[in-house]
């Protein structure tokens, strides 16, 4: 035996308490800030990353990292070419443009960038959905094959900044990491 007949106990026929009628215009009005804030947001803060991307065979998109990577490869006091465990470190020129190749399981080549010049920084995977996260300062993009992201880039402070993959790509993602070095 029922309290109250089942015409009564339909929710929506039931009325709404003023307490609740607040909180659901509160929840309301806080959805619309929200929503045209992530539009705003895009052009007021600093986080997003405003990139290009353009559709490229990833073999002619490793062509033309290796093509770069050997125009600009970096010398060391001897004339000897630079390497770190068999990458290549290449110094791309100030203003210029600075391709990295993600590819399992490794980000190649090793970039050496200066501090306050800006650089137009490419990026595609060569096999996989890769990621794509510079840390200490929190890019992060997410590399597929077949796409060029561009995006400008200009580091302030010197030092050496890691990248590591933040997507899934097989059984040597875990070691997966790359480098980014920043001059005088």
């Amino acid at each position: 035996m029922a309290i109250s007949s089942p015409e009564q106990r339909l929710w929506w026929k039931q009325p709404i308490h003023g307490a609740e009628l607040a909180w659901i215009i509160v929840v309301f009005l806080w959805g619309l800030f929200m929503f045209f804030f992530m539009i705003a947001w895009h052009f007021i803060g600093n986080q997003n990353l405003s990139t290009e991307t353009y559709r490229v065979s990833p073999d002619s998109y490793v062509e033309r990292v290796e093509a770069f990577a050997d125009e600009f490869q970096a010398t060391d006091a001897s004339g000897n070419l630079m390497e770190e465990e068999g990458v290549p470190v290449v110094r791309p020129p100030a203003g210029g443009d600075a391709y990295l190749v993600a590819r399992l399981w490794e980000f190649w080549p090793i970039l050496e960038l200066k501090v306050g010049e800006s650089y137009r920084f490419h990026i595609s995977s060569a096999d996989w959905q890769h990621g794509f996260s510079l840390q200490p300062v929190n890019i992060n993009l997410s590399v597929h094959p077949g796409y060029e992201h561009v995006l400008s880039l200009t580091p302030t402070e010197t030092g050496v900044y890691g990248i590591v993959c933040n997507e899934f790509c097989g059984i040597g993602h875990h070691s997966m990491t790359g480098r980014i070095r920043v001059v005088e």
